[in-house]
């Protein structure tokens, strides 16, 4: 059974319950990018009942850290002693009050551990030594440990060589909602009622963030509400972008200088190509940031069809950053009604590209809509520059951002369009499309049989020219629960 307070996250909470009903000690390391619902779904699932809870303070100094820490464990125990100066005495008064409570169960949760450990601090040695001499040997102890610098959980916790290798017991990884749990969470927590294309611009400005989409106010239009959170004098999502990377990211200019190399292409970049724009001559460090991109949610990688080396694309996926980058980004004194007035045209390019995006985040609910969902299927791209062969034929260039590849022996080509209505094919397009798998076949020498699949908002208009359409995704059926 889940709790309707927590929008989505079932599987979450049923591995949460199981955990805790294991009488064995559990270190359990949650970990996603920063806002995504990590530190409510912890408070939410135990109801706030921890026999210890501390969170972790941005580039806060050791000393400062300890006292705050010092403080909480006073609260908790109902007795001042004296501040810790070491995170080992930190941890040593923290094993004296929890073996004082007699408890059969115990209940830890360290949030935002990540900014606990600062220069010099030894934090992690501390941390460590608490656990492994005392904390997991005490039977049904819970030590919950948050962080949303993931690359940090990641190498420090979860995949850690030192003094913690393997002693996570469990991970559990929050991801953003996708649309059927932003329609929840706007019309439970928010009591937003809008249509399921106002839920989609939404979600292709604010990405499935629950921070960001929990700071609309269901008494604003929809524009209304964008001009406030991005482009009103001290707007709250302005200043946003910056600290996101510097909360996440100790070296955090390269990260930024990476995604804004890719918000820059589209279709990706390889590891070749973003290290010549940024003029870079450590590849080393190059793999480990776009790594570190990649399980933050920020950046895709993925393989171009009939490429098993240097056919890897990096390419940037994160709605937030790709709207911030294109109506934000270096640019002063935007009017603070903006997005009320932007032009058709302005907004229409950034739109386009944007739902790409969306559909990429739900290739589950595509699949579903396809009922290719036990079909072991391959996510790719394919393009192709503008050729001519030795016989004089031309061939046109082409640009697939979405291949299933499945081993059904069946290649869909999906073609991804936002609109406002009904999607017309006219005489052109329907050559574009045909011309479009007349060269994929001609270039690629695959046998499968190609289908060319239109991923749309409200569906395809039935004319003469609709019949190369071989299935028809919809916006509704990218809502479809997650897959």
């Amino acid at each position: 059974m889940t709790d309707r307070r927590i929008i989505g996250r079932e599987y979450e909470q049923h591995l949460l319950k199981d955990i805790c009903g294991e009488a064995e000690s559990r270190l359990i390391a949650i970990y996603g990018r920063r806002r995504v619902g990590k530190t409510y779904l912890v408070r939410q699932f135990f109801r706030d009942r921890f026999d210890f809870f501390f969170t972790g303070s941005f580039e806060t100094p050791m000393k400062v850290q300890l006292a705050l820490f010092g403080g909480a464990l006073a609260e908790y125990s109902g007795v001042t002693g004296p501040l810790p100066k070491t995170w080992f005495e930190a941890f040593d008064q923290l094993k004296s009050y929890l073996s004082g409570l007699k408890k059969k169960r115990l209940t830890v949760f360290l949030d935002e551990l990540p900014w606990m450990e600062t220069p010099k601090s030894n934090f992690l040695k501390a941390f460590s030594y608490f656990w492994n001499t005392w904390a997991s040997r005490c039977d049904g102890m819970k030590l919950i440990v948050c962080g949303s610098a993931t690359s940090w959980m990641l190498d420090k916790i979860i995949g850690d060589k030192g003094g913690l290798y393997g002693r996570s017991s469990r991970s559990i990884y929050i991801a953003p909602f996708n649309l059927c749990e932003v329609e929840q969470f706007l019309a439970r927590r928010k009591g937003i009622v809008w249509n399921r294309y106002q839920i989609l611009e939404a979600y292709m400005i604010l990405g499935g963030i629950p921070y960001y989409l929990d700071m609309l106010d269901k008494g604003l239009p929809f524009d209304k509400n964008i001009d406030n959170l991005f482009f009103r004098e001290g707007a709250p999502l302005k200043t946003e972008y910056n600290f996101l990377f510097r909360s996440l990211f100790k070296s955090s200019m390269i990260y930024q200088q990476v995604v804004e190399t890719l918000a820059k292409k589209n279709k990706g970049l390889t590891l070749i190509e973003i290290k010549e724009a940024l003029k870079s001559s450590d590849s080393g460090t190059l793999s480990e940031v776009l790594d570190n991109l990649c399980k933050c949610d920020f950046i895709r990688k993925y393989a171009a069809f009939g490429k098993k080396k240097n056919g890897v694309l990096y390419q940037l996926t994160d709605l937030f950053s790709l709207y911030y980058l294109k109506f934000l980004g270096g640019q002063t004194g935007l009017d603070e009604h903006y997005w009320s007035n932007v032009k058709e045209s302005t907004r229409k390019s950034w739109a386009g590209y944007a739902f790409e995006q969306v559909c990429l985040h739900h290739i589950g609910q595509i699949r579903s809509k396809l009922s290719i969902n036990g079909v072991l299927t391959n996510v790719c791209s394919w393009s192709l520059p503008k050729q001519i062969d030795k016989d004089g034929t031309e061939w046109p260039g082409v640009q697939i951002d979405l291949l299933l590849c499945r081993a059904d022996h069946v290649i869909d080509l999906c073609e991804m369009k936002y609109c406002n209505a009904l999607f017309t094919l006219t005489a052109d397009y329907e050559q574009h499309l045909r011309e479009r798998k007349d060269t994929f076949a001609h270039f690629t020498k695959t046998k499968d049989a190609l289908h060319t699949v239109l991923v749309t908002t409200y569906g395809l208009k039935e004319n003469k020219y609709a019949g190369i359409i071989n299935a028809t995704v919809t916006m509704d059926d990218l809502f479809i629960k997650g897959m």
